[in-house]
């Protein structure tokens, strides 16, 4: 089976969910022509015409508020933002009518749309098109965050957000979209949401981490296996609602745990995961719950964009602490 990128895997993923059912529709900023910014949508207008491919014009306000009225109305939208720091026009419909739509009906509504965008730093863009702030949108209650990690993932997870009966906000890690490849087979198979994939057993230590930052912590624990620390690695996929047994069960083995993601440091997903351990799982713990992020500043352009991102060093020396408490 030929390999493919992640971004190829999303484009997977979309025809497939198009062919399987009429009621899929796309939808965005030059997704249809071009096949968008990223060519995630190529090919797709051509295979099932512009009535379900739609080029919108440049309003990401507009473009949420079609996937709200769509899903009302038993369409299925995937929406695309051309990158994560577009998004926030969106959050007056994502707060305001999507994630309220089953509440508000007493559940004779449901809004089956899913709003996919570029997630995170990496690619030396430009201001606004390298962020990460996922857990402002996992603090709204009704809405699902999924976060893939490789194609597999991606493929699977976004077969699943779009059969979901509820909204989806999907971000795709950009650094990854060509970074990496693995086998996708097109078999329309979905992944489950809500549940973490354990990447790596290990005795020692837990590191949980999630989309692009998933490379760097499997990188960590190779490093840190040289050092005959073994590291379990968690990739989380799923941020709201997260598997938070996955988390306290591997706590509960290993007594240490890193959390590692590239968002700021401050309010960051993380500290929602410290809480849970320190409530549920404080008595396993050997060690203080340790976080490696980014820093609370505006990601920095190109040239220190790097110094910004947490580094395999930072989550080493971050592991190797925790493990010399007793």
């Amino acid at each position: 089976m030929p390999e493919v990128t992640l971004v190829e895997a999303i484009n997977r993923a979309l025809g497939r969910a198009m062919a399987d059912d009429p009621d899929v529709v796309v939808l965005g900023e030059d997704v249809g022509v071009n096949g968008g910014v990223f060519r995630a949508t190529v090919g797709l207008q051509e295979r099932f015409g512009p009535e379900r491919v739609l080029d919108t014009p440049l309003a990401e306000l507009l473009i949420s508020g079609l996937c709200v009225g769509m899903a009302a109305q038993g369409l299925k939208p995937v929406g695309e933002i051309q990158f994560m720091g577009f998004i926030y026009p969106c959050l007056d419909q994502l707060v305001n009518h999507a994630s309220r739509m089953r509440n508000r009906t007493q559940g004779r509504l449901t809004c089956p749309m899913v709003l996919r965008t570029p997630h995170g730093a990496g690619i030396r863009a430009p201001e606004h098109h390298s962020e990460s702030t996922e857990a402002m949108l996992a603090h709204i209650p009704g809405l699902r965050v999924v976060i893939p990690s490789s194609p597999e993932r991606a493929y699977g997870l976004l077969l699943a957000a779009i059969r979901d009966p509820d909204p989806v906000v999907f971000l795709e890690p950009t650094r990854l979209y060509r970074a990496v490849k693995g086998e996708v087979e097109d078999n329309g198979e979905a992944l489950p949401m809500d549940r973490a994939f354990v990447e790596r057993e290990g005795r020692d230590v837990t590191l949980i981490s999630w989309g692009a930052m998933l490379k760097e912590t499997m990188a960590a624990a190779d490093a840190l296996a040289d050092e005959s620390i073994a590291a379990e690695v968690i990739d989380l996929a799923t941020l709201k609602p997260y598997d938070e047994n996955t988390v306290l069960r591997s706590v509960a083995k290993t007594g240490r745990c890193v959390i590692v993601h590239e968002a700021a440091h401050t309010g960051g997903f993380g500290a929602e995961i410290a809480a849970i351990i320190a409530e549920r799982g404080l008595s396993s713990l050997l060690a203080p719950v340790t976080r490696v992020t980014g820093y609370d500043t505006i990601i920095p352009m190109a040239r220190l964009e790097q110094r910004y991102m947490p580094s395999v060093e930072r989550i080493v020396i971050a592991a190797r602490k925790a493990h010399q408490y007793n």
